[in-house]
Formats: structure tokens, sequence, C-alpha cells
């Protein structure tokens, strides 16, 4: 653990990518595989389910501490990290530890899991007494199930690379699927002969960036490889040794909830792999994302559901063919040879080609494009050809024209503290519409606003606060900001009836004020355009 603690202080410690990488190829190279195993799990962002509630947590550092409850929630609500409140609480330490990270997991984090609420309290007080200030924070973190440092996924891969002296993106494939951390894994993924063609394991997707500038920038439109950017569930469809593997992009494995899609698969060519999208589909045209969610989450799916929103796989890209690995294939080699794959199959229409825009110049694109929210899509994918798959968000080859989101004036209603470095600034923000004479919520929303204007907001919050209810405070309903999302669709939970998804600040409406924010009859006038409902 001691070395695992200075790993994610050093980490935390810099921005500066190359020493964060170096820091990590030196950990790697001096810790056994085993830790090395585990380090790469929680580093990618991966953790096993969480094994004690926060609560119990809370009340049992709080004890220890010798504070009451009221003022432990007030030290976290200053600090805004569980993990970190209870390390700065917790009596001076007198011990550090050097047991092994993989020891701490396997034989005093996990066996928690199924072990009575004495011996977890037992448990926990006597590994806090065994650690210093800084292997309790990184501890608690594994605990509570919330580890998280600067490094992405790809920082991770980075560093492996460099342990084993490979080609980084060999390394992001073997880390894709599923996986166990253990020292037989850490050493095939640093390995020269490592084993990459694990029957289930998907490639790392290839995602597209926006466009800023006109799309006549990127050369002539005979260049580029046209599609709609549907409105769905990335995913990758593997079909490998007779076996069937629906991954979406979050590698989460999700074949049994689509039995529609597993189904048709079977007739797919052995060693294929397809980049695809999983969309709701109904009457020969895709659906709103919202049907969707109808059907996300659920580990067992009705023949209702499965009557009411069908779904179909709209394939992009072909990545594998006849086992061998088909991204360094130009895509237009990839796009012919995937139409060979799906043709005269008599699936029922449950995968199909996604359609390549005929139109000839970027203008006439550009009028096709004002027609994405009536075709349920989200605007365009723009893909230079003769490129290859790449391996992550990589500028160049592929773009996504997004037309523009829907949006909403709102009125800023109420507020509480970030986490991490914003714990001690308003910067979580509820919003809500006019409904008759009162405000009722319709969005949450924690990002769009620079520093300045996080701090001139927060300002307005402590002076203007009206109630406060545990972390919340309620405001005077004064201040309008834009509203932007992605899509609508009614609720039951919240008191509007609608929900807007993947809502953000756009601006702040300075020019308006509260009286002139919008109404919740004009978001259901767009819930009824976004939902295509009559």
């Amino acid at each position: 653990m001691n070395d695992f603690a200075t790993l994610y202080a050093a980490l935390d410690e810099t921005t500066k990518t190359t020493v964060k990488v170096d820091a990590m190829v030196s950990y790697f190279k001096r810790v056994s595989p085993q830790d090395a195993a585990w380090a790469v799990y929680f580093l990618i962002g991966r953790k096993p389910r969480q094994v004690i509630p926060t609560a119990k947590l809370r009340a049992w550092a709080a004890s220890l501490s010798g504070v009451s409850d009221w003022l432990f929630e007030e030290s976290y609500h200053a600090v805004g990290d569980l993990a970190e409140t209870i390390a700065l609480l917790l009596p001076e330490p007198s011990m550090s530890s050097d047991v092994p990270l993989s020891v701490w997991v396997e034989e005093r984090l996990l066996p928690l899991r199924e072990a009575s609420e004495e011996v977890q309290r037992g448990a926990m007080e006597a590994a806090w007494a065994e650690m210093n200030s800084g292997q309790r924070f990184v501890w608690n973190k594994l605990i509570t199930g919330a580890f998280r440092v600067g490094v992405s996924q790809q920082l991770v891969t980075r560093a492996l690379a460099k342990v084993g002296g490979l080609d980084a993106a060999t390394v992001a494939h073997r880390l894709m699927g599923e996986w166990e951390p253990t020292p037989h894994f850490f050493e095939r993924l640093t390995s020269l002969e490592g084993g990459d063609a694990a029957v289930s394991r998907l490639y790392p997707f290839y995602l597209a960036h926006p466009i800023e500038a006109d799309p006549s920038t990127l050369g002539p439109r005979s260049d580029w490889q046209v599609e709609w950017k549907w409105d769905g569930i990335r995913s990758q469809l593997i079909r490998r040794q007779g076996q069937t593997f629906l991954w979406s992009r979050g590698e989460e494995l999700v074949t049994e909830r689509y039995p529609e899609i597993d189904e048709v698969a079977r007739y797919l060519p052995d060693g294929t792999v397809i980049d695809a999208e999983i969309l709701p589909w109904l009457g020969g045209q895709v659906q709103p994302f919202a049907q969707l969610q109808r059907r996300i989450g659920r580990k067992t799916v009705s023949k209702a559901i499965l009557n009411e929103v069908p779904v179909v796989l709209m394939a992009y890209d072909l990545l594998e063919h006849e086992g061998k690995d088909f991204r360094e294939m130009p895509i237009e080699v990839r796009r012919a040879r995937l139409e060979e794959v799906l043709k005269g199959t008599g699936w029922d229409g449950r995968i199909m080609a996604s359609p390549i825009l005929i139109e000839t110049s970027w203008d006439a694109l550009a009028e096709v494009r004002t027609e994405s929210r009536e075709r349920g899509v989200e605007g365009m994918m723009l893909k230079r050809l003769g490129s290859p798959y790449r391996v992550g968000r990589v500028r160049g080859d592929w773009w996504k024209w997004k037309i523009s989101p829907l949006s909403v004036d709102a009125v800023l209603i109420a507020a509480q503290r970030g986490s991490g470095k914003r714990a001690s600034l308003y910067t979580d923000y509820t919003f809500g519409v006019w409904s008759g004479d009162g405000l009722v919520t319709i969005a949450k929303a924690y990002s769009g606003l620079t520093d300045e204007e996080i701090r001139k907001v927060d300002h307005f919050i402590r002076t203007n606060t009206l109630d406060k209810f545990g972390p919340v405070r309620t405001v005077k309903p004064e201040l309008v900001f834009e509203i932007a999302f992605e899509g609508i669709q009614r609720s039951t939970r919240h008191k509007s009836g609608v929900a807007v998804r993947f809502p953000r600040i756009a601006r702040q409406r300075t020019d308006k004020v509260a009286s002139e924010a919008d109404t919740l009859e004009s978001l259901q006038a767009l819930l009824l355009r976004d939902s295509g409902s009559d």
C-alpha cells in the first residue's frame, strides 16, 4: 500500500503528462505483477462493488475521531471528499503499512463484503490504525468506490506500453473487455507475446472530435465519407468461435439485453467484429433515445418491451474480418467488405449498414443537415477516405458535425458545493422554469461556467440564500441561465413531468430578469416535437 499511496500522491501533484507516465512506469517496474495488476485495475477506473455503505463509514469515522455528526458533516461539506475528510479527522497515525496493495484488496477489502457489521467495523478501525495519513486516504478511496486520480486510460496505456516495449494500440486492445487483475493478466498485458486473440475481446473505440470550423476547411467533399450521426448506444458486435458478444462503449457486455440482435448475429461469418450503434427502431425509422432508455439497465427483457421498443444494429465499420484485424485497411475498403458481409442475409433488417450520404458538395450537405432533428439524428459524421480505424479520440480523420442542442432559459433556484478543488464553492446548480406563478425544477447542471463566473455566482448564492436543507441552499430566484441539452423526455420522478438529457450551462442571461424565463409549457412543446408525440 505504501508504494501505491506514493504513486497516487505523485500523480495527484502534477499536471505534466510525461511526469505522470514516468511515475507509473517506475511503479509498474518495481512492484509485483499482482500489485501492478490491481493498480492498473483502479487507475483505469474499474472498481469492485462497494463493500461498506458510506453511512456506516461516516458514523465509524466520526465516533473514532470524537466529533459529533453535525461537525463531521460540516467538515465533509468544507472538504468536499469523504475519503479525505475521514483521513483528516482520524486520530494522528502512529504507523505506516508495508503490506502490498494486492493483500490489502484481496485479503482485507473484498472479504468484508460478506462480513457482519461488527466484523466490518473492527476491520476498518484496524486498517486505519495500521496506516499513515496518505495510505488512509487512498484506502478510503478504494473502500468508498470513489478512487479517481488525474490520469486517463490513455496515459495508463502509454505507461504500460513503455514497460513492455509495446505499441500503445496493442496494450489498449488487451485492456478491453472482461479480465481479472491477476499476476498472469499483468504479465500477458506487458508481454510481447500477450495472446491478443481472447474470444470475447473487443477493440478500442475510435472517437471523433467535434468540428468547430466550416467543413469546407477540411478540403474537397470528395475526400470524405459522410454518414448520419445516430443517437443510440455505441457498441461492438463480435462473432468468434461460434459465439456472439455485444459490447457497449463502456465495456459492458449487453448481449442478453438485446436478444433480437443476438438471434441474427449467429449468421455472421466467424471472425467478424462490427463497430455499430444500437438504435430503437420501429416502423422503418429510428425512435427517440428516450425509448431506448426504457431498455437500458434491464436485466430481464419482457415480451412486452421487446414489442414496444424493438432495436436494430446500425453498422458503421468492419474491424475484424475472417479473424484478421482489419483496422489498418482504408475506410472505403472496410466499408465495402462490411456491405459484402451484410448482403443478402435475410436478417429481417436487424443489422444494417449506416447509409452513406451522396450529396456532392458541402453546401448540399449543410442543407440536408438542417433536417437532422426531424430524422431523429444528431447531425453528421465526416470520415476521411483512406483513413485507418484509430484508437481513442484522435484528431484529423473523423469529425462529428452536430446540430445545435435544444435550449431553455431557466432560473437558478438552488445550489450546493462542489467536490475536490471546488469544495469551497457553490458549483452544483438546480434550475427551474415557470409553471403558473411558481418555479418547478427541470434540471441540474455542473458545467459551462468559467472560474470567474463561478465565483460571481457563488457570491450571489451566499448573499441571497433563502433556506438551507443540509448541503443545499435555496436562493432568491433572480439569475437566469440558458441551459443546453440533447433531448427531453417525460419523467414521473420530477414534479415538472419532464427530464432533459445531458444538461449544461450555455451562458448566463444577464439580459433577462427571472420573470422572462421560459415556462413549463414551452418545454412540453419541445417534448412533443423531440419525441414525435401527437
